[in-house]
């Protein structure tokens, strides 16, 4: 037991341990951005930006801001471990940072605060291959979207139904609904002809920042609002630019504006079926086989900066949407919720306070009923050594602890306790040699055991999977009972009775 203990307590705080280390460590990074292209990843570590030291968020905050207030390039130094990546951009680095965590332990969304959500195929159920593939290309567009500590998995419950469910770290249930309620359908049309669809098959990179990818001007309509332009660059595969050259070598030039001849139908852009933008063919075009095209739309809001944002929140859809194409299946969501970091703290310091004040008064009982300090502290220090247990296991193989996962751990130490207790009471009867007496326990113990497992089995599956954290952290806590913690306690009271 000692011997994992050690191995334990490494896998939870690393060795050396992390909470000795300074700096922010990177969330997310945006795919086909500046950052990524320079080296920026998932997991590096910043600890100092032009040469100034950064050990908190507030200080990479305070590092970047007033940094990128012109429209100009400016050269930014990130020290990321041994490393040195050198940004030219005219904005912040499309990235996410977040304090280096105290311990490997790796919270789930229940006390890490975000949003959740539960989401099967409309009008038809999903095979086990179905949900594992819809699964992935949800990934791949929350990843290429930008977003943090994704986690996306395929489930199933008792009734042979299949859902993925979605849990995004630090989003609002609004942002998960909008990025998953709509099938991302993208085609681009000449007249009834599909002149390419979005995904990999007819895009070959789509311009995410730079001067590829910009808001080009905002202008005050007569009724106060605002309306600012974007526009991107979207490289097409050789095969849709052939086909768009077909196309447009039917076409005659009868629209002149600005004195510049355009072709007589528009490119189309459709999403989900509905018409989102028309664009002009310049005459220069026709017939012409090109694999670079410019994609452009707007967007409104009451005041400048609201037009601003809408414009780069919609350009940053277009372009995802083009990025990973559409989904597979038309979607639904059948359960969406939230909860706020704010709560999951609070309820960790309450986990706390419950844990001590109950550890007290399992302290006392057990010290009034049997006076033997010796054994009360042996009872004590079992139940803290399979906390520890637990949580080492749990974060060796990175499972996330969420609000079940808790109970999960409660409910072991509970039974824990009963079952030390039993030890306790078969080392006080005087009818058998010590041996004898602990092998009766031992013998309970085991049949406790087996039926817990087995329970837990089937909640595995339960409720499409809410109930995992649950049984994963109970069948972890009561097989180190029965196979380490049990054989220790039992050892012990042997020994301080002998």
């Amino acid at each position: 037991m000692i011997i994992l203990l050690i191995f334990s307590t490494l896998a939870i705080f690393g060795f050396p341990p992390i909470f000795f280390q300074e700096g922010v460590v990177i969330k997310s990074v945006v795919s086909n951005s500046t950052s990524f292209s320079e080296g920026l990843r998932q997991g590096q570590i910043i600890v100092a930006i032009d040469e100034k030291e950064i050990k908190t968020v507030d200080d990479y905050a305070r590092a970047i801001s007033g940094k990128y207030a012109s429209n100009e390039s400016v050269k930014t130094i990130i020290t990321a471990g041994d490393s040195e990546i050198i940004l030219f951009s005219d904005k912040a680095p499309e990235i996410t940072v977040s304090n280096i965590p105290k311990t490997k332990i790796k919270l789930g969304l229940d006390l890490a605060g975000g949003a959740r959500a539960l989401v099967k195929a409309q009008d038809f159920s999903l095979s086990s291959s179905q949900s594992q593939e819809l699964a992935e290309v949800i990934k791949n567009r929350l990843n290429v979207y930008g977003l943090e500590d994704i986690k996306v998995n395929s489930i199933s419950d008792l009734s042979g139904n299949n859902y993925v469910r979605i849990e995004i770290a630090g989003a609002t249930p609004e942002d998960l609904e909008n990025l998953v309620s709509q099938q991302g359908k993208f085609e681009a049309k000449i007249g009834n002809e599909t002149v390419f669809v979005g995904g990999e098959k007819d895009i070959t990179s789509v311009a995410r920042s730079g001067q590829d990818a910009v808001i080009e001007s905002c202008q005050q309509s007569s009724d106060g609002n605002f309306f600012c332009n974007f526009r991107f660059t979207v490289f097409l595969s050789e095969e849709a630019a052939k086909k768009h050259s077909e196309i447009t070598k039917t076409l005659e030039a009868n629209f002149t504006s600005n004195g510049q001849n355009y072709l007589s139908q528009k490119l189309d852009l459709f999403l989900d079926g509905n018409l989102v933008d028309s664009l002009l063919i310049s005459e220069g075009l026709k017939g012409i086989v090109t694999t670079q095209i410019s994609i452009s739309g707007s967007g409104a809001g009451a005041t400048q900066n609201d037009a601003i944002k809408s414009a780069e929140e919609d350009m940053k859809k277009l372009q995802t949407i083009l990025v990973t194409g559409s989904l597979p299946y038309k979607l639904e969501i059948v359960k969406l919720d939230s909860l706020s970091p704010t709560l999951g703290n609070q309820f960790i310091n309450s986990i706390l306070i419950a844990g001590l004040a109950a550890s007290f008064g399992v302290f006392v009982v057990v010290l009034l009923r049997y006076r033997k300090i010796k054994k009360t502290f042996a009872l004590l220090a079992t139940s803290l050594s399979e906390i520890i247990l637990i949580l080492g296991i749990a974060s060796f193989i990175r499972w996330n602890l969420d609000l079940p996962s808790i109970a999960g751990i409660l409910t072991t130490i509970g039974t824990g306790v009963d079952q030390q207790i039993i030890i306790l009471d078969e080392a006080n009867e005087k009818i058998a040699s010590i041996k004898q007496r602990m092998k009766r326990a031992f013998a309970i113990i085991l049949g406790a055991f087996f039926t817990s497992f087995v329970a837990m089995v089937p909640l595995y599956w339960a409720a499409a999977g809410f109930f995992k954290g649950f049984a994963i952290t109970t069948l972890i806590g009561i097989t180190a009972g029965v196979l380490i913690t049990r054989p220790a306690f039992t050892d012990m009271i042997r020994k301080i009775e002998e």
